[in-house]
């Protein structure tokens, strides 16, 4: 019943900035936490930023004061703003809902491609 669509990720220089938005699309649900993760060529899944309905915040440490993450729970839409992007960051970015009522479930987001090159 919960589709979630990501977009605005592309080619972005370093020390550029790049957001990226994560909708979720249906109705008759709730959602709770909302996380991004990314995966880099030839490295494994990490967790980058993780936001509660609340609004507490937790990040990696490799993006922490760069990166922030945002959501607007009337539009049942999450954000990750970027910047200082490095070269280093470049990865296929996912964003995570964990889902209810009732019973939760994980959704994942299709994957978008960030690239940070000159």
């Amino acid at each position: 019943q919960v589709q979630l669509v990501e977009s605005g990720g592309g080619l972005v220089q370093p020390g550029g900035s790049q957001r990226l938005s994560c909708a979720a699309s249906g109705s008759g649900f709730s959602i709770y936490h909302l996380r991004w993760y990314r995966q880099a060529p030839g490295k494994q899944r990490e967790l980058v930023a993780a936001i509660t309905r609340s609004g507490t915040t937790n990040y990696a440490d490799s993006v922490k004061g760069r990166f922030t993450i945002s959501r607007d729970n009337a539009k049942n839409t999450v954000y990750l703003q970027m910047n200082s992007l490095k070269p280093e960051d470049t990865a296929v970015y996912y964003c995570n809902a964990q889902v209810g009522p009732t019973t939760l479930h994980d959704y994942w987001g299709q994957g978008t491609q960030v690239t940070v090159s000159s």
